[in-house]
């Protein structure tokens, strides 16, 4: 069940990252951050990926010349190692620069569905 799971989290972060990458070129930024954010709950937990999204999130803010955003991301760059190698992460975060890098939220009912080790 565990590649299935990662089969399925791998699929999930491509479609939002192109979707992202889609809605920025339409100038539709909202969207954009919305679908980055949404990739970065779900692959908080795996070093890689989570670096991907907030890398990902720096394009993007640096593409806006959003100063405070970049500042941002490169904490949360610097930060994420750390957080998956001592797995204190603030799990439901979405990695935006606008909420503390240290608060937890609650995960959507759809991301905790693909999330679930146990789903098909």
């Amino acid at each position: 069940m565990a590649k299935n799971n990662s089969a399925r989290i791998a699929a999930f972060l491509a479609n939002e990252y192109n979707a992202a990458n889609i809605v920025a070129d339409t100038g539709l930024f909202d969207q954009a951050w919305l679908h980055l954010a949404r990739a970065h709950i779900v692959a908080q937990t795996q070093l890689l990926p989570h670096c991907q999204s907030h890398w990902r999130m720096l394009n993007l803010a640096i593409r806006l010349r959003d100063w405070r955003e970049v500042i941002g991301q490169i904490f949360r760059l610097i930060l994420a190692p750390f957080g998956n190698l001592t797995r204190r992460l603030p799990i439901g975060n979405t990695g935006r620069a606008n909420i503390s890098a240290f608060a937890r939220r609650e995960i959507p009912p759809d991301l905790q569905a693909i999330l679930d080790p146990t789903a098909d």
